[in-house]
């Protein structure tokens, strides 16, 4: 790749040639602003925002599509410049839902970012405004279409990332519309819930369902015994919105928050994480040896799992039948710990702390529960989670370090790393390979499954046995590696896919990054740092070295995958209706 030299505000850059004007302006430390580009993802020109002027071009040009070329002199800061960009502003607040106090996403949103930055102040071209519409039928995500600018990157990620395809663009000009399907609401559209839709939106048009309110009041209730459990993503996410570096791990400040918040009860889903690694690996130990269907696809994340319903019915009986970890820890609260704590269980409700709006839609699939009880009562993302606190004027930057409860709350470094692409897969590799070879893992790092690459293979030794596995993040690359499959292209023992790109660190209850901080940082990466920081720290880091683990099989459950642990830690999963991609 060759490199060429451009002048930029006067100041000159080399990049590479493929670069855009957007990304050269970028290495020369230079903002220029955009509402309709999102790295790595789209690029259109849309907007208008980013136009610069090129010297001896002719008129201003989107700079995110503009190709860089040898000796080419752009200005980003005229005066000519900065009034088209207010005008753009003004244009889109023209037909936008203004009750900016109200909205979810104030002082996180783009257009009121931009629209601080450049002074927009008036509204000169005010007007009749577009019919509108809001979706409030999904279990997991909200359309409200009075606060889309059409900027199509929901769109683009729905389609292009997670080739999906249940948003899409209609009609033209003043009348375009941006909306599921055929007009559909969300909950009977191919939506999976995966909300990676919501982070990609640079307003209030998406954004999650909202239990807050639920939570609050069943907090509220003398009559109900409250517990809570925060996912492992959640340690190294929610940091972000109290100010503290994306990445930084907040296990202790964590714990202590909720328990202020009020909860009877702080347990910890990393413990129904290796609770999911003795099922789901000794799941795959019988698979092996029985002739059982493979290769073992891990069913830990809803949306995935609702994507193969939709979209690959015939992998459904290669899914594990495992319930993922917070529905299996939810499962045990309502009944080992009620019985422990002779608490009725049908008093017990059960709150989950997610980095995922698809687990707001798991918790109510009919296939879970048991006895008559949902697992999960209620489900918070990160960003609802850190809206509680802030209302309850809980101070979390400052808290001093807490511990979860006894009896659910202990947990490894394999129940850390679940949290990122990769780690069920590790976390279940060094339990399975000790309990399949009767040996002791001198190394329990499986570099090889790590990382931010779409789609990673390994070969694993089992001590003369090799298996092929095989970790898909992203359920665009999960198409990918699953039709390879059909075609008879790949083999593979074990595979394991999280519908989110990047797993769980950045799923769609994450914290928003915004587009602008994008090009300069990479959630995937910062986030999944913290998960195995902990992870390396932890005294004890395979599933089956967890006490608590061993006490629950040895007390109530019995036998690892036996009958009674079966009825209360799997599930099944159903065939759903096919739609046009």
């Amino acid at each position: 790749m060759n490199n060429v030299t451009l002048t930029i505000d006067g100041i000159k850059v080399t990049v590479p040639s493929d670069y855009t004007v957007l990304e050269a302006a970028r290495e020369a430390n230079i903002n220029i602003p955009t509402l309709c580009y999102l790295k790595d993802v789209q690029q259109i020109g849309a907007c208008r925002m980013c136009l610069v002027e090129v010297v001896g071009g002719r008129g201003l040009q989107a700079a995110c599509v503009s190709p860089v070329s040898d000796g080419m002199v752009v200005r980003t800061n005229t005066e000519k410049i900065r009034n088209s960009r207010k005008t753009i502003l003004e244009l889109l607040l023209s037909n936008h839902n203004r009750e900016c106090t109200s909205c979810v996403r104030s002082a996180n949103c783009e257009l009121q970012a931009l629209c601080n930055e450049y002074g927009v102040k008036d509204y000169p071209y005010d007007g009749e405004r577009s019919e509108t519409t809001l979706d409030e039928l999904s279990p997991s995500i909200v359309r409200d279409n009075s606060k889309c600018i059409s900027c199509r990157r929901c769109v683009a990620t729905c389609n292009k990332v997670q080739n999906i395809g249940a948003i899409g663009v209609s009609k033209r000009g003043i009348n375009t519309t941006v909306g599921s399907i055929f007009g559909r609401s969300l909950v009977d559209s191919p939506c999976i819930n995966c909300g990676q839709c919501i982070l990609a939106c640079p307003v209030g048009a998406l954004h999650e369902k909202e239990n807050i309110s639920d939570v609050w009041a069943a907090l509220h209730d003398p009559e109900k015994y409250v517990v809570v459990q925060p996912a492992p993503a959640v340690r190294v996410t929610i940091g972000e919105e109290f100010g503290l570096p994306m990445g930084t791990s907040v296990t202790g400040k964590l714990a202590e928050a909720l328990r202020r918040m009020g909860f009877d009860k702080v347990f910890d889903t990393d413990f129904g994480a290796d609770l999911t690694i003795m099922e789901e690996g000794t799941e795959l130990i019988s698979r092996l040896n029985n002739g059982g269907t493979l290769p073992m696809i891990t069913s830990c994340s809803p949306g995935w799992v609702k994507f193969c319903e939709t979209f690959y019915p015939e992998f459904i009986p290669n899914l594990s039948s495992c319930k993922s970890p917070h529905e299996m820890a939810g499962a045990v609260i309502k009944s080992y710990f009620a019985e422990k704590a002779g608490i009725d269980p049908k008093k017990i409700f059960v709150v989950s702390v997610m980095p995922c709006t698809a687990k707001k839609f798991e918790a109510k699939r009919p296939e879970l529960g048991h006895d008559g009880m949902a697992d999960v009562d209620a489900v918070l993302t990160v960003r609802e989670l850190a809206r509680m606190i802030k209302s309850a004027g809980i101070d979390f930057a400052r808290l001093p370090d807490g511990e979860f409860d006894k009896l659910c709350g202990e947990s490894t470094g394999a129940g850390v790393i679940f949290g990122a692409t990769g780690g069920v897969m590790e976390a279940a590799l060094r339990t399975v390979y000790e309990k399949a070879t009767g040996k002791e893992l001198a190394d329990v790092n499986f570099h090889e499954v790590r990382g931010i690459e779409g789609i990673k293979e390994a070969e694993i030794d089992l001590d003369g046995k090799k298996i092929m596995v095989a970790v898909a993040h992203g359920t665009g690359n999960a198409s990918k590696l699953l039709d390879a499959v059909k075609r008879g292209e790949k083999e593979y023992t074990f595979i394991e896919v999280m519908g989110c790109p990047g797993g769980c660190v950045t799923g769609g209850g994450t914290p928003i990054v915004t587009s602008k901080e994008l090009q300069y940082v990479n959630p995937k990466v910062e986030r999944a740092k913290g998960l195995y920081a902990e992870d390396e720290g932890k005294p004890k880091r395979k599933s089956h070295e967890n006490d608590e683990i061993k006490a629950l099989y040895e007390e109530y459950l019995g036998e690892v995958g036996g009958h009674k642990a079966h009825e209360l830690l799997h599930t099944h999963y159903t065939k759903r209706e096919r739609y046009a991609r």
